[in-house]
């Protein structure tokens, strides 16, 4: 699903910007140091989050290795982070997200346990949707709302929504956001774009303006680790790493072509597809570079209140 990662560069990549804070904290899941931003008000955000983790998808035990279990394992990340950082019990039977640390060795195939759960509960058959992500959510966070917690997810496009990266940014300042973007090519026509599969990240921070046509993101992506196909690297959690990405509002003519029914002999896919014109935010950044074009669809978000007060902050 990933081609390997480039490596990682510790320094700041030249103009990017930087996320201010207004508290510090070295928290199991972020790569110390980590400084909680959390700056919705006027006309700029600037958020950032401690304590999510960035567990690889790529684990044997799991299909294919974990090639297409994006969307499982950026779930787990952000239920790493109300278990950790919230103490919210997250989990299924026994198995509580506080009580494993991605990092310990000794937990490895518990996570990888976990991470396999949540794609079944995700009705995993080669990828997962956004929808039935939000499913395992409410699966894996019963234990929480059985001790009282109450629990929201929803899901926010880059088509419908008058400011995507601002909604984001309030989003994320409550708790990690679950993002997808597709990989587009050339369509049909010229200028046209089409879709060919996608990836699911998680969302650690946002630094932006309200109402504007870009955004500084740092991901925790699930398909990138530095030591991708080194010798243990199915075995091994590799090093936590955020990576620095832009998205840029653009409004594309996008073709969609007719998908099979499998329940009737004609095909339809010899069909003509069909034309749209969609808003997307274009993702790019030293680690995305290919011969497709990553573009923002949707993200789900995601929210937790402990009982007797909110704990979103």
């Amino acid at each position: 699903m990933i081609r390997k990662a480039v490596a990682l560069t510790v320094a700041t990549a030249a103009g990017a910007l930087a996320f201010s804070g207004v508290a510090s904290a070295d928290i199991i899941g972020t790569p110390p140091p980590c400084v909680r931003a959390g700056d919705v008000s006027g006309a700029d955000f600037d958020v950032k989050l401690c304590g999510v983790s960035d567990v690889d998808q790529f684990r044997a035990g799991l299909e294919n290795n974990g090639n297409a279990y994006c969307g499982p394992t950026s779930l787990y990340n952000v239920l790493h982070y109300w278990g950790h950082v919230k103490g919210a019990p997250v989990g299924w039977l026994t198995t509580k997200v506080k009580n494993l640390d991605p990092k310990d060795p000794a937990d490895y195939n518990v996570i990888t346990n976990s991470i396999g759960r949540i794609g079944v509960d995700a009705k995993y058959d080669g990828k997962t949707t956004m929808g039935n992500l939000q499913t395992a959510w409410n699966i894996a966070t019963k234990p929480a709302r059985d001790a009282g917690w109450k629990t929201e997810v929803a899901n926010i496009s880059s088509n419908s929504s008058p400011d995507f990266s601002g909604d984001l940014a309030k989003k994320l300042n409550e708790g990690p956001v679950q993002l997808v973007y597709g990989r587009y090519s050339a369509g049909p026509q010229a200028g046209s774009l089409q879709r060919g599969g996608g990836h699911i990240v998680t969302v650690v921070a946002a630094k932006g303006s309200f109402n504007g046509s870009t955004v500084q993101l740092k991901l925790s992506d699930p398909g990138r680790a530095d030591d991708h196909g080194d010798a243990g690297y199915l075995s091994t959690q590799s090093a936590y790493q955020l990576l620095d990405v832009t998205l840029t509002k653009r409004a594309i003519n996008e073709y969609v072509p007719v998908a099979d029914n499998e329940d009737t002999a004609v095909d339809e896919s010899l069909q003509r597809g069909t034309y749209r014109t969609v808003t997307r935010w274009e993702l790019t950044g030293p680690q995305y570079i290919g011969t497709t074009r990553q573009m923002v669809e949707t993200f789900n978000w995601f929210t937790m209140d402990a009982p007797g007060g909110y704990q979103g902050h």
